[in-house]
């Protein structure tokens, strides 16, 4: 049967689930200084320590003492041999710098371009650039054939360069929370793209119709900007199992919205919805639908109760007092910066959501005026 979750107040919830956080990392932290004081970590010290001997045929009149583990003294450090731990380890740091080196990472506030000695580095495959000043993207981003991961979260670039399109092995595409106000057509050419986020910009209204040759794409996030209905290209996306167009301007879905046959969540809050299409109830792999409940004024019965397992969120946000400033800039950073916080919410909370085998019907009203 499907559920229905009431939340009323968003700010105190968000509060409650802060504290809840910080409660839980308090906890961890004191379990783990209670068995690193414990019997238990000894004695599992002592039996490693007994296996390695055993493996190295390290005889018992060496590491034993009136009957007691000595654990005191490096018995494995004997000259000529090394410890296989040693090896392990040393093992380890060699995957990981041979990994590393296909690994390009930047961030930081001094950062307005990137540096002139990436574009000799075409044998990289991931960029990890967050956190910069930098507006724009290379051309020559082109040669990087071998790239997979472009995460570029958090920056303030503002177009991207239709060379993107020549990456045919990108498989994440991270651009959010950056001045993007469109995206190029020949995005459509990657083809084998897995994730596109472009949350957070604020500003993007369309997406070229191109884009729907991404038939692999199966994680879409295009929340916090100014769609006011869901893209032709996202609907012709047919391996799509993840939709966030929440925080937007849609005022209806689409009835044919039942073609994204392998969607399995679907993110509607924060936009002008007044009801929900029955195309919803076609749609047998979705499990989690969340919506924004204050201007609902049609919902289909059978989405409540669907026997499906579908979990049906409705969202119930109380109106937040906005600080009214003269400068536009100042009033889209604040907004931005609000996005991500909520986002981090929600994130949570869904994970949290899908954890429980299933939801209550309603939960109590909250209606302290704590605000965060």
């Amino acid at each position: 049967m499907g559920h229905q979750v009431i939340i009323f107040d968003f700010s105190v919830i968000r509060g409650l689930w802060e504290t809840r956080v910080k409660k839980n990392k308090e906890r961890q932290r004191k379990e783990k200084e209670r068995l690193e004081q414990s019997a238990l970590e000894k004695i599992k010290q002592e039996w490693n320590l007994i296996l390695e001997c055993r493996k190295k045929g390290i005889p018992q009149s060496k590491y034993l003492k009136n009957g007691f583990v000595d654990i005191t003294e490096k018995h494995l450090d004997t000259p000529g041999k090394t410890p296989q731990l040693k090896k392990s380890h040393a093992l380890s740091d060699g995957v990981n710098k041979e990994q590393n080196k296909f690994i390009f990472q930047l961030s930081g506030e001094q950062w307005t371009e990137l540096p002139d000695s990436l574009k000799e580095q075409i044998y990289l495959k991931e960029w990890h650039v967050y956190n910069t000043l930098i507006q724009t993207i290379p051309a020559y981003i082109a040669l990087f054939k071998d790239l997979r991961v472009l995460e570029l979260s958090k920056n303030q670039i503002n177009h991207l360069p239709a060379e993107i399109g020549c990456l045919k092995n990108l498989k994440v595409l991270n651009v959010s929370f950056n001045n993007l106000k469109s995206v190029p057509p020949e995005l459509g050419d990657c083809e084998n793209l897995e994730k596109l986020d472009l949350s957070g910009n604020m500003e993007i209204t369309e997406l070229p119709f191109e884009l729907s040759n991404l038939k692999q794409l199966t994680f879409m996030d295009v929340s916090a900007n100014k769609f006011h209905s869901i893209p032709i290209c996202v609907l012709r996306m047919s391996n799509l199992q993840w939709l966030d167009i929440s925080s937007n301007c849609l005022k209806d879905l689409p009835e044919d919205i039942d073609r994204l046959e392998e969607l399995q969540t679907l993110l509607l809050q924060k936009n002008k919805l007044t009801y929900l299409p029955r195309a919803l109830v076609n749609m047998s792999k979705l499990s989690l639908l969340v919506v924004s409940g204050d201007d609902l004024v049609e919902i289909p019965t059978a989405i409540c109760e669907s026997t499906t397992g579908l979990k049906f969120v409705s969202l119930k946000d109380s109106p937040v007092e906005r600080i009214v400033c003269e400068d536009t800039e100042e009033i889209i950073e604040n907004e931005r910066e609000r996005e991500q916080v909520e986002k981090e919410f929600m994130k949570a909370y869904i994970e949290d959501l899908r954890e429980r085998e299933s939801t209550p019907s309603y939960t109590t009203k909250v209606m302290l005026s704590l605000q965060l």
